[in-house]
């Protein structure tokens, strides 16, 4: 297995290190940040010899195979690059990059230099998330999606977060081009882009700031996001990222012309709707009945893990990193095909354009590129 270094040891961080440490053979030989007592600190909590305030340093100094990086989004693309030019394998902490173009030449370096690289969707990797794509593989939709439906919710209510955010107009979140949606809808888009063509034909974005967020003094940040697609095959899917819908909602629904499937990430269910039809009032009786039975059987699969000690709250992550070192050592592909990261980046690229142009609700087509 890898020896592996992480770049940026702030909170992040120690679940990547705690999810690499559930990795049987996974070494970890070296931490970097700029804020030599981060790298200190994590390394001390970890028991990890190498210990830099210099990335370029540890480079030299460590050679590892794969590394981490878990810096804000603003130094991704230059990282990532340094990385590959020393001849190491790249994990990026979502979002991958700032911008699509810089997601487009962190890939052309990695394939040109034979190495692999992906991007921290981790939640596309959950149990539930993986039991969806296998239900999709054995063809349960009956062919190509007819719509898909992604919601991301983020409680603001933690002040430690967003208190710096809205105190200081320099702070990275606010420096990114779509501020705090930037560092936070990759991960449901990212499940958008698993089943769209890469050429999108429509695509519709409004924001708002809420009302919770403007009595703490918003400024000029947005925290309230809608988005409408269609891909050139008909297809459509709708994300929405809430700050204020409760209970939170972490949930992707795909539907199909034969049944459809849901997944709720907070619960870690899954449920398949078949398309059955019932006689008179057996249409109230026996769908409710169906879909009781359904998550019974996901809180018995969940209860059985935990017992096993194969469900945690990383579980994502692990597998992610697991799948990652996979495709290192068996010299496969990455476990995120680029098409998928350089869709979802070129979506990303597109809503923030679209939310804040002057002209505000045109739609905004997608190139497709590579």
């Amino acid at each position: 297995m890898p020896r592996v270094a992480i770049i940026g040891c702030g909170k992040i961080a120690d679940q990547h290190v705690q999810a690499i440490h559930r990795i049987p053979g996974a070494s970890i030989v070296a931490v970097c940040d700029r804020e030599e007592l981060m790298a200190r600190q994590l390394a001390e909590r970890f028991g990890i010899g190498g210990c830099f305030a210099d990335a370029g340093e540890m480079l030299r100094v460590s050679s590892p195979d794969v590394v981490h990086v878990t810096t804000p989004p603003q130094s991704h693309h230059a990282l990532g690059l340094q990385c590959l030019d020393a001849g190491s394998h790249v994990y990026i902490e979502k979002p991958f990059t700032v911008t699509a173009p810089e997601a487009e030449s962190l890939i052309k370096l990695a394939r040109q230099r034979g190495l692999n690289i992906t991007a921290g969707h981790n939640y596309q990797f959950t149990p539930e998330m993986l039991a969806m794509r296998r239900l999709v593989g054995d063809g349960f939709l009956g062919g190509r999606p007819v719509h898909l439906e992604s919601y991301w919710s983020y409680d603001l209510g933690d002040l430690n977060y967003v208190g710096p955010l809205l105190g200081n107009p320099n702070h990275w979140v606010r420096q990114l081009p779509g501020q705090l949606f930037h560092n936070l809808i990759s991960h449901g888009v990212a499940r958008l882009a698993e089943f769209l063509d890469e050429e999108i034909v429509e695509l519709v974005a409004t924001a708002h700031q809420s009302a919770y967020l403007r009595n703490l003094g918003g400024q000029d940040v947005m925290d309230e996001l809608r988005v409408l697609i269609r891909d050139r095959f008909g297809t459509t899917a709708s994300f929405c990222f809430s700050t204020q819908i409760k209970p939170g909602l972490n949930q992707f629904r795909i539907c199909g012309t034969a049944n459809s499937i849901s997944v709720d990430l907070m619960s870690g269910s899954l449920v398949r709707h078949v398309n059955r039809s019932y006689k008179s009032y057996l249409t109230f009786l026996v769908p409710p009945m169906v879909n009781a039975r359904e998550y019974i059987r996901n809180a018995r699969r969940n209860a059985v893990d935990i017992f096993r000690q194969r469900l945690h709250q990383d579980s994502g992550m692990k597998e992610l990193i697991d799948q990652f070192y996979g495709s290192i050592t068996g010299r496969g592909p990455a476990p995120i095909p680029y098409r998928e990261i350089l869709l979802t980046a070129r979506i990303m690229d597109a809503i923030f354009a679209q939310i804040h142009a002057t002209a505000g609700r045109a739609s905004i087509p997608v190139a497709a590129r590579g």
